[in-house]
């Protein structure tokens, strides 16, 4: 797709609060929440077909104010209490979730669902290199909805500080059931954090001037990175699961999951896309979803962030020399390894001395995975079919970064949205042992 503009114009904008008013309700940010208020706020882009645009906005908008009633939170602000703890506030004279109603309507769905993303798909999506602590003066959740030739793009920010992936598509879950009217699937948000950390950090942190007095200088040699899908089918994901699975390691140790087998693969293909030297250190990091893993376990319906980065490293040389199993063992003992004791362990240390992330401080030459291709993105009906194609928008993508969605056609088939150099992806994309081409 051409970088060109949309020909976009933005037709109003409104606010969308809770249906019933709820009254003052305050939810004190834990440490799983606070390194990421120096992340950008999180963007998904959705297409839809359809031609009732009007009746489409309405519906959705009606069916925000319901949702946000058990989701009040993100209706709110971020705010900090007396002891300088950061908190989500709300309060029912709040502003609510942003709403922006757009037209672009010389272009089509088709167009712009596309295996590269470029530009123009970011006048889709609100908040653009927009900071999560912003969100303590601006929503914590806004909406884009653009009408297109022949149907709908929904392009959703969602402050990060706030909630994490799967929170995220449990809202959207839930929004999606009530304007189609289906019968609920999802469990109401579970909204107590301090079940999941109670220790009280104050940082002192203060929203950043939007551009500092040299950032003019500083932005323009930012490199140009791109971004694409790859979509492996079903069979490639079998195939992949499947060699690497072949020669079970003699250690006892469990077969390599279907996330274990595709990070592995991934991983060793970039490594050899950037053409590193064999000594050099290369870094995998995930973010996991703890959940269960912390004890007592919190329920799935947990609203909040309830991640952590998990690193792990080895050198370009011994990830290329060795078979697959190598980067697939390392990837599942660090996965193993992050119990509820080394969970307990990494916030005591980030408690002791609190380090708020860059979204970029993955590693050196890093391969980083977020999302899941368990979020099942492809149901999110609003009552007029499923999405033509779901992605994210480019807030915290750098060299390396990698979201993981399961498949439109279903089943086990896996969409890998890859930012990665240049250079590095015309090499990755002429690799047919990554496409897992016929040769």
């Amino acid at each position: 797709m051409a970088e060109s503009s949309l020909n976009l114009k933005i037709t109003g904008k409104s606010h969308v609060k809770p249906k019933k008013n709820i009254g003052r309700k305050e939810y004190q940010l834990v440490t799983f929440d606070l390194p990421y208020l120096a992340f950008y706020y999180n963007q998904k882009l959705l297409f839809y077909k359809g031609s009732d645009f009007e009746g489409m906005v309405e519906k959705v908008k009606e069916g925000l104010s319901v949702v946000l009633e058990e989701f009040h939170q993100l209706a709110g602000k971020i705010g900090k209490d007396e002891e300088g703890v950061f908190r989500v506030e709300y309060d029912d004279d709040m502003d609510g979730v942003e709403v922006t109603e757009a037209v672009a309507e010389d272009v089509a769905v088709e167009d712009l669902a596309v295996a590269e993303s470029s530009s123009s798909l970011l006048e889709l999506i609100p908040y653009n290199g927009i900071l999560n602590l912003e969100g303590m003066h601006r929503p914590l959740l806004a909406i884009q909805l653009t009408k297109l030739k022949d149907g709908l793009a929904m392009g959703c920010a969602f402050n990060h500080a706030v909630l994490d992936g799967t929170s995220t598509w449990q809202f959207m879950s839930s929004w999606a059931e009530i304007c189609s009217g289906a019968p609920s699937t999802v469990a109401p948000p579970f909204l107590d954090r301090t079940k999941a950390r109670n220790t009280r950090v104050k940082l002192d942190l203060s929203v950043p001037e939007p551009n500092g007095p040299t950032s003019e200088n500083e932005e323009k040699p930012k490199p140009k990175l791109r971004e694409k899908i790859f979509k492996f089918s079903e069979s490639a994901i079998d195939k992949i699961k499947s060699t690497i699975n072949e020669n079970p390691p003699s250690d006892g140790s469990k077969p390599f999951s279907t996330f274990q087998a595709l990070s592995a693969h991934v991983w060793r293909h970039i490594t050899h896309a950037r053409n590193l030297k064999p000594e050099d250190y290369t870094v995998f990091t995930v973010f996991v979803d703890c959940r269960k893993r912390i004890d007592p376990p919190m329920p799935e319906a947990y609203f909040g962030n309830l991640i952590q980065a998990i690193f792990t490293v080895t050198a370009a040389g011994l990830l290329s020399a060795h078979p697959p199993q190598f980067g697939a063992s390392i990837v599942q003992k660090a996965i193993e390894a992050h119990n509820a004791k080394a969970i307990d362990e990494r916030n005591k240390e980030w408690e002791s001395a609190p380090k708020i992330f860059q979204f970029k401080d993955a590693g050196v030459n890093c391969v980083a995975v977020g999302s899941s291709p368990r979020f099942k993105v492809y149901d999110i009906d609003f009552g007029w079919g499923k999405p033509e194609n779901v992605r994210s928008g480019t807030n915290n993508k750098f060299d390396g970064m990698i979201y993981l969605y399961p498949g439109k056609s279903g089943g086990r088939s896996i969409d890998v949205e890859l930012t990665l150099d240049p250079n590095a992806m015309e090499i990755l994309e002429q690799d047919k042992d990554f496409l897992l081409l016929e040769v």
